[in-house]
């Protein structure tokens, strides 16, 4: 299925998994395999929308797809730039923040669908508090990702409670601007034009027995 996004957001998609995939190289060469290896899971990680997506045969928004490479990339820098120490604590409460922003707008996207493909019906409220459950349950699962990494390789992920807590707090800030960003659209009934934009392709990409012909109605059925 041939999708409309712009070929400068996927070239710019593109460019953030290839400097996590160098990343993951220089690591490597510098014999860090550790954070080789967990940079490789990363970049592989931000391929998992583009194949669900495309065996699902939907169209994802380029700017989640990048949403989710920024996310990764951030996260490797942090380890192999050693940025969570030197600028911390503002450079991992950036990285939650992008994150859980990432998290909100994919739970969106998925509530517009659902409710385009009519398998449910949410209200502007029901939307939002999917939104912001769905992000703070991303950030607890990182958390105890963050928890079970540190007593299995003896690491330092989580710095204590304190910043465990901290970082659920800007989850959560992050969960309440897509919401809030979720209830203009539904305010504004902009809903529908989201999800074609964004969950249907391009009208001159599609095959000819699903776009049909219009003086002829028996081939679309």
């Amino acid at each position: 299925m041939a999708c409309s996004n712009p070929l400068r957001g996927i070239y710019l998609t593109y460019t953030i998994q290839g400097l996590i995939l160098l990343a993951a190289a220089l690591s490597i060469l510098a014999g860090e395999y550790f954070l080789g290896l967990s940079a490789t899971f990363a970049f592989l990680l931000t391929m998992t929308p583009s194949f669900m997506t495309r065996n699902l045969r939907l169209c994802l928004p380029w700017e989640i797809n990048l949403l989710v490479a920024v996310s990764f990339y951030i996260h490797v820098m942090g380890h192999i730039g050693e940025y969570y120490v030197t600028l911390a604590p503002y450079y991992d409460k950036l990285a939650h923040l992008v994150a859980s922003v990432t998290v909100g707008l994919i739970a969106f996207f998925l509530a517009l669908l659902a409710e385009h493909q009519g398998d449910v019906r949410l209200t502007g409220p029901a939307t939002a508090l999917f939104i912001l459950i769905s992000t703070l349950a991303a950030g607890a699962v990182w958390e105890i990702y963050e928890f079970v990494v540190d007593q299995v390789f003896g690491t330092n992920l989580q710095l204590g409670n304190t910043d465990t807590m901290w970082d659920l707090v800007v989850d959560l800030v992050g969960g309440v601007i897509v919401a809030a960003f979720a209830a203009i659209v539904l305010a504004r009934g902009e809903e529908h034009r989201f999800i074609r934009s964004f969950a249907e392709p391009s009208s001159g990409a599609e095959p000819p027995d699903i776009v049909g012909d219009p003086i002829d109605p028996a081939r679309s059925r």
